[in-house]
């Protein structure tokens, strides 16, 4: 049930920043300008560009290799041989040391072989942040031995708008202070061991319903409140040292109209593109002096505002310094080179552009180290993947996270004397990436089994009755994800048909509702008097929350967001 969240503010003041994560000594400034030097005009465009790979296909990667990029993201598949060999190809194949970038945010998003970490709901709804910093150090640890030295985490979105599809688990929640908290520690630990972290997304996402990977998208708020929010979180990661933000495609109109009155379309211009929000506000007002990456500029967001060609220079002009992920790579270069050639991107951008791509490669020594510290052997790897000592670390949180939202008809808890026959309704949700964790309900189902529960799925075409079923359990839950427009409970889908959709169980049968995801379903089920959530559909979570329905452990975890929705009716 709801307790007081512990808030942690940052040990930094929140004024304007000063602090340089970029700052390098003498010998590695020196490096960085011999490069300027000697890199030709296309190449340092080829610095410009962070390539996304998938399904380690060398084949590609050694495509981006050969424009000279300045990084290659990973996703990386399920079978740890492939995915180390096709890390090492993009470290051996890069003329200069590549940055391998990833986004690493736990949850089902997950490396298969390493240890399956919470998402950052899960972490904020544990609500302890000592044990946010051993998953952290667990986190930076396993990235290290695969070969990352960047990632695009934390997320400091703010959760305000609950029906928002792509924030919500991956966020740390509604409460400013906690986001702080929970950021600040990832960001230490992670440079602390040797890899950039990157606040995103700016200038926050969370207000408008929206994804950004789908149409522009808009943080409304006025000024003076996102100042109180996302004002207060950017500060404090600047001044803690986060070594790179995200810009992403999402405006800040009231920011634009207090500085041009009459911007017009102007003010909703998403940030990738904005002079104003990424040069005269982030660096600035806010003092940022490490490097900007743009959110990936495959999405709608970025190219429904203009052609590829005008956005292609446009977001290094615009304060930029790195273009992340393209449909055409060798096209986009072209773009970029035309576009210098045509003065759409300055030679001054370009410049500061590269300096910083450099500066970043320099501050986490990448010219400095072997390739074998680049990336461990295999063998080393495998020993540091997966330890048990870190296992069950994470598994312990992943349970501390479960949150026990409502149990209004006190259902709880449940044993075979009284709910011996249960009907288990499914929904397993979806993965963006296709290296995610696998989704399935088996550890749930098994869980009830061996404690002598006899378990069904329900059948859409023979309907549970009173007669045959002791309970009812819905187990459902969407993390959130990039470009599913809303997640929300498809009843059509659920009950097998839009006259079944229709179809109420709760007031026949005992029923409880489990989120595996998103922690809003109640929205969609106000009805449902007895309702969990567990942020994830890793198996420590389903095998944490069967423990707690029969009373074997307390439910521990804090909602990090409203969960009713700002309704009344959803609290009965």
């Amino acid at each position: 049930m709801d307790r007081e969240t512990v808030h942690v503010k940052g040990p930094n003041s929140e004024q304007g920043g000063s602090v340089d994560p970029l700052a390098l000594s003498p010998a590695d400034r020196a490096w960085v300008d011999a490069r300027l030097a000697e890199l030709s005009t296309e190449d340092k465009v080829g610095q410009l560009f962070v390539l996304s790979s998938t399904n380690d296909d060398i084949d590609e990667i050694d495509r981006h290799c050969a424009l000279g990029v300045g990084g290659i993201h990973r996703f990386p598949g399920h079978d740890l041989e492939r995915a180390w060999a096709a890390t090492r190809a993009a470290i051996e194949r890069s003329a200069i040391p590549p940055l391998i970038s990833g986004d690493i945010e736990g949850g089902s998003l997950s490396h298969f072989y390493a240890c399956p970490v919470p998402n950052q709901m899960g972490l904020a709804a544990a609500n302890d942040l000592e044990q946010s910093r051993r998953i952290a150090s667990i986190i930076a640890l396993e990235s290290r031995a695969m070969g990352f030295n960047w990632t695009f985490s934390p997320v400091v979105d703010v959760n305000v708008n609950f029906r928002n599809p792509v924030v919500g688990t991956r966020s740390y929640g509604s409460h400013v202070d906690a986001i702080i908290g929970q950021a600040l520690v990832l960001i230490e630990e992670l440079q602390a061991q040797g890899i950039a972290a990157t606040a995103k997304h700016w200038p926050g996402d969370g207000i408008d319903d929206r994804d950004q990977h789908l149409v522009p998208t808009v943080n409304t708020l006025a000024m003076a409140d996102w100042d109180a929010s996302f004002g207060r979180i950017y500060r404090n990661m600047i001044n803690a040292g986060v070594m790179a933000v995200m810009s992403a495609h999402i405006a800040l109109p009231e920011y634009i109209r207090a500085r041009d009155g009459n911007a017009g379309r102007e003010a909703f211009k998403p940030a990738s593109l904005s002079r104003t929000l990424n040069l005269d506000f982030l660096r600035g007002e806010l003092g940022f002096r490490g490097l900007i990456v743009s959110d990936a500029t495959a999405m709608g967001g970025l190219n429904a505002w203009c052609e590829r060609a005008e956005v292609v220079p446009a977001v290094i002009e615009n304060g930029c310094d790195v273009f992340l992920f393209s449909r055409d790579a060798a096209g986009d270069k072209r773009l970029m080179l035309d576009g210098l050639r045509q003065g759409l991107l300055s030679e001054e951008r370009l410049e500061a552009a590269v300096d910083k791509v450099l500066s970043l490669k320099a501050r986490l020594g990448l010219h400095r180290r072997e390739p074998s510290d680049l990336l461990p052997p295999l063998d080393d790897a495998r020993k540091i993947l997966r330890q048990p000592e870190n296992m069950a670390q994470v598994n312990a949180t992943n349970a501390q996270a479960i949150t026990l939202v409502k149990d209004t008809q006190e259902l709880l808890p449940i044993d075979p004397a009284r709910h011996r026959r249960i009907a288990v309704v499914v929904e397993e949700g979806w993965n963006f990436v296709s290296g995610a964790l696998p989704r399935s309900s088996a550890a749930f189902i098994e869980g009830l089994r061996e404690r002598g529960f006899e378990v069904r799925i329900f059948d859409s075409e023979v309907p549970p009755t009173r007669d045959d079923t002791d309970l009812l359990i819905y187990l459902i839950g969407q993390e959130a994800t990039p470009a599913i427009a809303q997640i929300h409970i498809d009843w059509i889908k659920l009950h097998g048909g839009s006259r079944r959709a229709m179809l109420r169980f709760n007031t026949e049968i005992p029923t409880l509702m489990i989120s595996l995801g998103q922690p809003y379903y109640l929205y969609d089920a106000p009805e449902i008097a007895t309702y969990v959530n567990g942020y994830s559909s890793l198996d420590s979570v389903q095998t944490g929350v069967v423990e707690r329905l029969v009373g074997e452990a307390a439910f521990t975890g804090v909602s990090p967001v409203d969960p009713f929705c700002g309704l009344e009716q959803t609290r009965y």
